[in-house]
């Protein structure tokens, strides 16, 4: 069957998209190589690829993979499950929005390592405080994004949707939420890389296991291709988490026009 036009220039772009990706990954590890050659304090390439097989051989990065990645995915869950709706009664009832949003706000200044202490003398040492940490990241970015989302609705749309004789509830099925998601997706991708970033801060919550515990580890003995074996662990997991999202997105918003 032959392609359409159309087709065959989405693949096209999505091609170049890979080789530039490719070659931008090149260029990175190049720099890097020459950096650590020039004497700067960072390991080569092949002593962090060594270094990552022997963690990879007696279990540890998978291990830490695991736990790092379980408790990621459920606060960012979790924090995504609370904050839509939250989101949408903030931008679809004033008075909500009147009583919520300060302490969204409040909340957003403060840094997931301050809340640390308040979240162990509370909630102890075990998983709950150190999900609770990572929940609040995603929570509160893609809380922000979902009532923007909802206040930036066309409000004709809404409009005509009442002179057509259609009630709040179906008005908010098929005009406001369609008209969200993009803002909401774009919340969740955010929240994720935030969910991701606040993992090193949660996991100096007594943790046994996990890439944040064995990059906090390493440092303490000055052991910069553990670390850089952590860092690239997380970057990969959440290089591939956004793409799902990003896809997600393509599929759901695929009405909208793009460059």
């Amino acid at each position: 069957m032959t392609k359409s036009p159309d087709s065959r220039a989405g693949s096209r772009i999505r091609g170049r998209t890979l080789l530039l990706n490719a070659l931008s990954v090149a260029l990175g590890i190049g720099l890097w190589w020459a950096l650590a050659a020039a004497g700067f304090k960072l390991p080569t390439p092949p002593e962090v690829v060594s270094r990552a097989g022997t963690l990879i051989s007696d279990g540890t990065l998978a291990d830490d993979v695991l736990a790092s990645l379980t408790r990621v995915l459920i606060g960012f869950v979790l924090g995504t499950a609370a904050a839509i709706p939250v989101g949408f009664l903030m931008g679809w009832y004033g008075i909500v929005r009147g009583l919520v949003e300060p302490w969204i706000q409040f909340f957003r200044t403060i840094p997931p390592l301050a809340i640390i202490p308040l979240a162990v003398v509370v909630m102890g040492i075990d998983e709950t405080p150190k999900i609770f940490v990572i929940f609040l990241a995603p929570f509160l970015a893609c809380v922000i994004s979902t009532f923007q989302g909802v206040v930036n609705v066309d409000r004709t749309l809404i409009n005509a949707a009442r002179v057509l004789g259609a009630k709040d509830g179906r008005i908010f099925a098929r005009v406001v939420v369609p008209a969200s998601t993009p803002f909401i997706l774009v919340g969740m991708r955010v929240g994720l890389g935030s969910a991701w970033a606040t993992l090193v801060a949660a996991e100096l919550i007594a943790a046994q296991e996990g890439l944040g515990y064995r990059m906090q580890n390493a440092q303490l003995y000055y052991d910069l291709p553990t670390i850089f074996v952590g860092l690239i662990s997380i970057g990969i997991l959440g290089l591939l988490m956004d793409r799902v999202l990003l896809l997600a997105e393509r599929k759901l918003t695929g009405w909208q026009e793009r460059r």
